[in-house]
Parts: C-alpha cells; sequence; structure tokens
C-alpha cells in the first residue's frame, strides 16, 4: 500500500500571464481599491492551495455583495478553465 501525495487541482503556472490578465480583465468595473485585492486573492488562493479555495473565496465575497453574480461566474469559469493538477 503507497502512500502518494494527494493531487490538488491549480492554476496552471505556466499561463500565469494570461490568467493574471483575464482576472484583472473580470474584475476592471470594481473600484480601484478592490480590484486588486480581489484578483490577487483569487490567483494566490487558486495557485497555492487549490481552485476550490479559490472559488468558495469567490463565493463568500458575491454573498458579501463585494463582487456580482456575473463577475463570480466569469472568475469561477477562468479558474476553472486555467487549472491542472499537481
Amino acid at each position: 500500500m503507497s502512500r502518494g501525495t494527494e493531487r490538488k487541482r491549480k492554476l496552471d503556472m505556466s499561463k500565469n500571464s494570461i490568467i493574471r490578465y483575464l482576472l484583472m480583465d473580470a474584475v476592471k468595473n470594481l473600484p480601484e481599491n478592490v480590484r486588486g485585492t480581489v484578483a490577487g486573492a483569487v490567483y494566490s488562493k487558486g495557485s497555492k492551495q487549490d481552485i476550490f479555495s479559490a472559488r468558495d473565496y469567490i463565493l463568500e465575497l458575491k454573498n458579501k455583495g463585494i463582487i456580482s453574480e456575473e463577475i463570480a461566474k466569469n472568475l469561477i469559469d477562468i479558474i476553472f478553465k486555467y487549472s491542472k493538477y499537481y
């Protein structure tokens, strides 16, 4: 019985610049002081933890009224499209 490490689905770091551009584009309608924080936190959680942590964070922001339903959907679509198992 082998005890391998659990594989997690994270952002594909080979597409780093594309992901950052798309995240910033998705939040472009937010106030400037919130825009970078939201995109940066989603990127960080998606690349260091996993995309499900990033998804939960996005849904939490939507429930608090910080981002709209449309922005949340766009962000979730981006992180799922540009992810792979590590």
